[in-house]
This record gives C-alpha cells, structure tokens and sequence, in this order.
C-alpha cells in the first residue's frame, strides 16, 4: 500500500486533504440517504448508492483512500453517463474522488498509521570483551 503514496503529507497539506476528504465524504453520505428516502429505485443505482455510502465512511477515516477514491471516480462517471441530472455536481465529486486516489489521505488518517513510514531502532550493540 505504501507504493500508492509518494509520502503522506502533514502541515497545512495534510489539513487541506483532511478536509477535503471530510467534505467529500460527509456529501457523498448525505447526498446518499437523500436518495434512500426518496421513491423506489432500479438495483443498480441502489447498489451504487451503498458504494458511495461505504466510500464516503472510508474517505472520513482515510482508510484504503486510494481504493475509495477511484471507486467514487468510477461510480461518478458511471451516472454522468446514464442518468440525468445533477451532473456538475457529480462531475465534482467524481473529480474530487480522482484526485484523492491521486494524492493520498495524508497524514492524519488511518492509511497514515497503518502503512506510513515506521522508524526503527536497531538493538544496542554488544561489545564482545
């Protein structure tokens, strides 16, 4: 996983992404309940609205942000192709989405602390007398 991220960027970087990545994903949760609570729907916008909720709860905890992000990307695309509607609003996300995967979750998230760069301590050296 540490492959996908050149480095994960803390400071103001890191902070930008943090909120980027809790925008995105408090809208795309939102937007989804909306959905739910509206008329009856066809399985595969149903099936694509639970992806963008479990992507939205993975791109707040910075988990498999990557794997999140291009999954919004992809879904995104997906609708501005077939269905009519909001699409500057799904061009948006859709974007946003690509550029997470692009970027990484920076440092303060889960990827950062699970697949971050780790200092290691080498053990005192025995002196042989």
């Amino acid at each position: 996983m540490r492959r996908l991220y050149s480095t994960f960027a803390g400071g103001w970087p890191g902070t930008g992404l943090l909120l980027i990545r809790v925008v995105i994903g408090g809208v795309l949760i939102v937007r989804a309940v909306v959905r739910f609570s509206s008329d009856l729907q066809p399985l595969s916008l149903l099936i694509a609205t639970v992806l963008l909720i479990a992507a939205g709860v993975l791109l707040i905890l910075g988990l498999w942000t990557p794997i999140a992000g291009s999954l919004i990307a992809l879904i995104e695309v997906w609708k501005m192709l077939t269905l009519s509607g909001d699409k500057p609003v799904w061009l948006l996300l859709g974007s946003a989405g690509a550029a997470l995967a692009m970027l990484g979750p920076g440092l303060w998230s889960i990827d950062a602390r699970l697949f971050g760069w780790k200092r290691v301590e080498p053990p005192p050296r025995q002196s042989s007398l």
